[in-house]
């Protein structure tokens, strides 16, 4: 089940928000918790027993690390913990992978595995390892009560597309929390912005890409077309589900972090990675760059720090090649801007912003590509090294019809509406003029997502990979 789907909007959300609202308080958690499997089982199945096993060990982990702490028993049982919970991840998500690559280097015809990779559980194993570290370092408590642990890992609105929540961020709003009418409206709005986003924006942006994969009219226009707008998709696509998880968690009475902040008009490639999927970088940071000394150590070993770090980065998003040369591209970026640029990019103006938008774009065609030869004929197309014309027919058709799409797009990455609404709303008159036009906008909005729902319009879910 996604948040995108008639089946979440009209029946499965309004149905849990009765139950949550209905019942006494020590009841709440566990509203939470059973609504949160059947979210999960409803597209998932059997495997949300991996879900519970997962839960179950990092339960198991933090009790028994809390009994032997200070002990070797309780290293012992950190390791043993994370060795299962990735033993997991690198099982279901990059098996077929390793084979693969096995039968490639040997010659031999290893039958792969075909094993499904069940949605969200490099989300879900990033949280569950961020509360068994947290609780060996003793930075936090040990939850004694197994169904909140379960609640926090299982929670359906940022449980198969993030953003990663760490238990620390929700550990007292899981024992206490307020709902206020205000927390409330702001839940609604931000739900029904990203469903907008996801819904208007994204979806629509993904179509002009599938049919670019289609083409048989290709050109170097139709190659750059076919960059920037998937550049945009997956950006509003991966920020709409977040504001839409924020959302859903201000209903409930929690706070989730932010995961974006207009990555798009960042003024360095480090500079984009401090706002684009935040959480993700910050956990990174938190539980691998700083354990392994950080930046105070010797410039030799900051260079293998960061480099392992956007290696895991890049392999966290995908058994796949593509992901993995992501990656490392992007950690020789930053090493670049640190020791060979030392931060005078972000002076340069509008030349760093060019510099920005053209490697993420690039990225992100090396991160969509099924395959690094696919991924060579798009980018050696945009720059014309795949003797393809300069334009087509059918590109020229897809820019004039896509333009007015591609430019509010443009324009909703950027502050810019942000600020002329607050800007509207510190005046009197504009405070009051919102007050009537934002609920109506937001009842409208909902209605024209709903006729693109029930119209079956395309509705991919990009998080399956992950």
């Amino acid at each position: 089940m996604v948040f995108s789907s008639i089946t979440f909007l009209f029946y499965f959300l309004p149905v849990t928000l009765f139950l949550y609202f209905v019942v006494p308080k020590r009841f709440k958690n566990p509203v939470l918790l059973a609504a949160s499997l059947v979210f999960y089982a409803w597209g998932e199945k059997w495997l949300v027993l991996l879900l519970l096993l997962s839960v179950a060990i990092g339960y198991a982990a933090g009790m028994l690390m809390d009994r032997w702490r200070g002990k070797a028993a309780a290293r012992a049982v950190f390791v043993i913990s994370t060795v299962l919970l990735l033993g997991f991840l690198v099982y279901y998500k990059y098996t077929d992978f390793f084979i693969a690559n096995f039968n490639a280097v040997t010659g031999l015809d290893v039958r792969l595995l075909g094993i499904a990779l069940p949605i969200g559980i490099s989300f879900y194993t990033f949280q569950i390892l961020s509360y068994t570290i947290d609780v060996y370092r003793g930075n936090v408590p040990v939850q004694r009560n197994p169904f909140r642990l379960a609640t926090y890992v299982t929670l359906f609105p940022q449980l198969i597309a993030g953003p990663i929540v760490r238990y620390s961020t929700v550990a007292e709003q899981l024992a206490e929390r307020t709902h206020t009418l205000e927390k409330a409206a702001y839940g609604v709005s931000r739900f029904i912005a990203g469903l907008g986003k996801k819904i208007l924006l994204a979806n629509q942006l993904g179509e002009i890409c599938s049919r670019f994969k289609e083409t048989a009219d290709g050109s170097v226009l139709y190659c750059w077309i076919y960059a920037i707008v998937f550049t945009l998709q997956i950006y509003f696509d991966f920020s709409a589900y977040s504001d839409m998880a924020i959302g859903l968690g201000k209903l409930f009475g929690f706070d989730f972090p932010e995961n974006f902040n207009y990555p798009l008009t960042a003024a360095s490639v480090s500079d984009f990675w401090r706002r684009w999927h935040m959480t993700l970088s910050s956990w990174f940071r938190d539980y691998v760059y700083i354990p392994m000394g950080g930046n105070r150590v010797p410039a030799a070993r900051l260079v293998l720090n960061i480099m392992v770090v956007w290696l895991l980065t890049g392999f966290w998003h995908g058994a796949s090649w593509n992901f993995i040369i992501w990656g490392v591209l992007y950690g020789l970026l930053l090493l670049a801007e640190r020791f060979l640029f030392k931060g005078r990019i972000e002076k340069l103006h509008v030349v760093n912003h060019i510099y920005v938008i053209l490697t993420v774009v690039l990225g992100f065609v090396l991160f969509d590509a099924a395959s690094l030869p696919e991924a060579g004929r798009v980018i050696g197309g945009m720059f014309g090294f795949c003797d393809l014309p300069a334009v087509s027919q059918e590109g020229l058709y897809v820019l004039r019809s896509g333009a007015v799409l591609i430019c509010l797009s443009i324009l909703g990455a950027t502050p810019l509406p942000k600020r002329l609404y607050e800007k509207l709303s510190m005046t009197k008159a504009g405070g009051a003029i919102l007050a009537v036009a934002k609920p109506v906008a937001l009842g409208a909005l909902l209605l024209l997502c709903t006729a693109y729902l029930v119209d079956g319009s395309y509705n991919p879910f990009l998080y399956f990979r992950f």
